[in-house]
């Protein structure tokens, strides 16, 4: 069954306002929920903090009252979304536990986007990204198992493997050569773009995490581990923010933002498992169209243009978060000596690299690397969660 967001009439803005009562949710059962649940909640956090951050933008570049005024008005519900959403999360997580969940999101979502991606060039940016958040996966595991003594497989669940990557101290590069070439807003698919800003946003709020959450920890391997990574995922958003064409006006990325908005309310409530989850999703996908419309009626009156020379007539098929081992296994294979240069990717360390690789380490190990070798000391061994038989071991290929 289609489903076009353009013909739906939501639930109108004027009764979307709720109270404190209808905002205090209960939280998942990090004990018992599907993990793909939480997956979904810490993706939709992602999409509805980027949706608050553009509409501020927006609102700060426009010097129409009006604008800002019926701005403010969709923000402030979208506000309310977000605290909903990210209030799913249990206060009985801890940050580490967040964050092998973050990076859970980071390599199924990354990855199921790369398999369906029509764009070669798109295709080929989000494979690169996949396999570096897949690193910091089996980074994370190692440390959460040093200082919590527990193991990533009761959060990722055999879902998603824990295993070396590209090796996390090769994603410091120049930052010049993380900008790819973006697509071209009058002939990439329609999909495309819902893909670009959905990976953009969710890289986005990985970042803001890690950012605000790295210096909570006291364990000096913690605050610098997540210090690199917080670093690295900077570099992956620019990596990603870079796809979107930049000559899509402002009204066109208000409708292309609304529109993925609901293209993700209504897949996450097409696949959820969880009845109450399910219901904040199907009641946020009723508000969202309502917004997607009072998005088109701008863009009709500050842009000239009708929305549908922009969007897709219908939504496509449902973003899905399912396990992506052999897809991410395959890669492994195939790109993990890829790094980029200018707007492209070789196999072989540039002096730009290498340059960078000797300012920022210095000539020492940095912390991924140290993570491991404490890790080692602590338990003899490394943590990693491989399922479904034998195959290549892409540790040996950081030697």
């Amino acid at each position: 069954m289609t489903f076009n967001p353009l013909e739906q009439r939501g639930i109108p803005l004027d009764r979307q306002l709720r109270s404190w009562r209808e905002l205090n949710v209960d939280p998942i059962d990090p004990d018992h929920c599907d993990p793909y649940t939480r997956c979904r909640v810490i993706a939709m956090n992602g999409i509805e903090v980027e949706a608050i951050m553009f509409s501020h933008q927006l609102a700060r570049n426009t010097v129409a009252p009006e604008v800002k005024q019926q701005l403010a008005r969709t923000r402030y519900i979208e506000a309310q979304q977000q605290k909903v959403v990210n209030w799913l999360l249990p206060g009985v997580a801890s940050v580490l536990e967040t964050t092998i969940a973050y990076e859970q999101v980071a390599v199924d979502l990354t990855a199921w986007v790369a398999r369906m991606e029509p764009d070669p060039q798109l295709k080929q940016a989000y494979q690169f990204g996949v396999l570096e958040d897949f690193d910091h996966l089996y980074r994370y595991a190692n440390l959460y198992e040093m200082i919590e003594h527990r193991k990533a497989e009761s959060i990722v669940e055999g879902l998603t493997e824990v295993m070396p990557g590209r090796p996390t101290r090769l994603h410091h590069r120049d930052p010049v050569d993380n900008v790819r070439r973006p697509y071209a807003r009058d002939e990439t698919h329609p999909l495309s773009k819902l893909h670009a800003l959905t990976i953009m946003a969710a890289e986005q709020q990985t970042m803001n995490f890690y950012m605000n959450t790295g210096p909570t920890y006291m364990e000096p391997i913690a605050r610098q581990l997540y210090q690199e990574i917080g670093l690295i995922e900077e570099e992956h958003v620019t990596h990603y923010e870079s796809l979107v064409d930049p000559g899509e006006t402002w009204w066109e990325q208000l409708v292309n933002h609304e529109y993925n908005e609901c293209y993700l309310y209504y897949s996450f409530m097409e696949q959820e498992s969880d009845p109450k989850v399910r219901a904040i999703w199907e009641l946020h996908l009723n508000m969202e169209l309502e917004h997607l419309h009072l998005a088109c009626d701008l863009m009709r009156r500050h842009d000239g243009r009708e929305p549908e020379s922009v969007l897709a007539s219908e939504l496509p098929d449902v973003l899905t978060f399912e396990p992506n081992k052999r897809y991410v296994r395959e890669l492994l294979d195939t790109q993990l000596d890829l790094t980029t240069l200018g707007t492209g990717y070789v196999r072989d360390a540039h002096e730009r690299f290498e340059q960078m690789q000797e300012q920022i380490h210095g000539g020492e190990a940095p912390p991924s690397d140290r993570v491991m070798v404490e890790h080692g000391a602590m338990f003899g061994r490394e943590y990693r969660v491989q399922t479904e038989g034998d195959h290549p071991d892409p540790s040996q290929r950081e030697k």
